[in-house]
């Protein structure tokens, strides 16, 4: 699921266990209020995250209109940060919303930052009240990596997609994903390493083994690399992408038949892709080859 998905009142209620007077409140406080399209009302996945860390703040004993205030000042003061209910880590000592970001704990209506001698203090009482799923890691990851210009948001989204795979041990693709992150970064061990992993915990995953067999190409370990390209067609015979990079492989192992193959089966399933043409080029090159070494 992305953060594009929409959910209605009634499935926000549902998986939130909200009363509709408790959505009407709190949108009146403008705490967290329904987008509108076309005159449907709707909420978002970031929605759902904001959702649930009011329910949960005021649950502790913080009384709405505390919390209400409490937002108003962090927007006004964090300008940058347009949903502070989830992007930054919110807790409640009971009584106050303190908010933390980049290790510094605000109390957002002073706008006084909490002390180290404060902080070890309130270690011992706070609660932490926004604690994630790894559906939601996922999705701040998907939002981080969303800014794909900002390099800087894709250290956080690692770090996300890190706590999705924390929280679930089956979520490979978040995996997935972040060897992508790091693939685009050039960091192709740390890549390698994520692709890895997700074929530890999913030996069938064709994605991981064709993404993992491009990458140790890329570190020059060609053998192993034809090894997972081929697994990656065997679990998946029509991806074109491992097909491409297979043929490739085999060429550079000096493999020509195989590669042969592999550029034909490559045109059956996308023969009108960007790289098609390169791949007509390498079959006419290696039937070429083929004649001359004939005569």
């Amino acid at each position: 699921m992305r953060t594009t998905d929409r959910f209605s009142r009634d499935e926000v209620q549902r998986i939130l266990g909200l009363s509709p007077k408790q959505l009407d409140y709190w949108d009146r406080l403008e705490l967290v209020s329904a987008r509108k399209d076309q005159g449907n009302r709707f909420y978002d996945f970031r929605d759902l995250i904001a959702l649930r860390t009011v329910k949960q703040l005021i649950e502790t004993g913080v009384p709405a209109n505390r919390l209400r205030r409490a937002l108003a000042a962090l927007r006004e003061k964090l300008s940058q940060v347009q949903t502070p209910l989830t992007e930054l880590r919110v807790l409640s000592d009971g009584k106050d919303v303190i908010v933390e970001r980049e290790g510094a704990r605000l109390e957002p209506l002073t706008g006084q930052f909490v002390m180290n001698f404060e902080t070890r203090k309130l270690d011992e009482e706070v609660q932490v009240i926004s604690e994630r799923s790894a559906h939601e890691w996922f999705a701040l990851a998907l939002d981080y990596e969303a800014d794909r210009a900002n390099h800087k948001t894709w250290a956080e989204a690692i770090n996300a997609y890190e706590n999705a795979f924390r929280c679930d041990p089956q979520r490979t693709d978040a995996l997935i994903n972040c060897g992508t992150l790091y693939y685009e970064q050039g960091n192709f061990e740390k890549a390698a390493e994520c692709y890895r992993r997700a074929i530890d915990c999913d030996p069938e995953c064709g994605l991981a083994h064709s993404n993992l067999g491009s990458v140790l190409e890329e570190l020059g370990q060609l053998e192993e690399a034809r090894q997972h390209l081929r697994q990656a067609v065997r679990l998946d015979p029509d991806h074109p992408d491992a097909r491409y990079n297979l043929a490739l492989v085999c060429e550079k192992l000096g493999a020509y038949h195989e590669a042969r193959e592999h550029w034909q089966t490559y045109l059956q399933l996308d023969p009108s892709s960007p790289w098609s043409d390169y791949a007509r080029q390498r079959l006419a090159s290696s039937k070429t080859a083929k004649s001359a070494g004939r005569r």
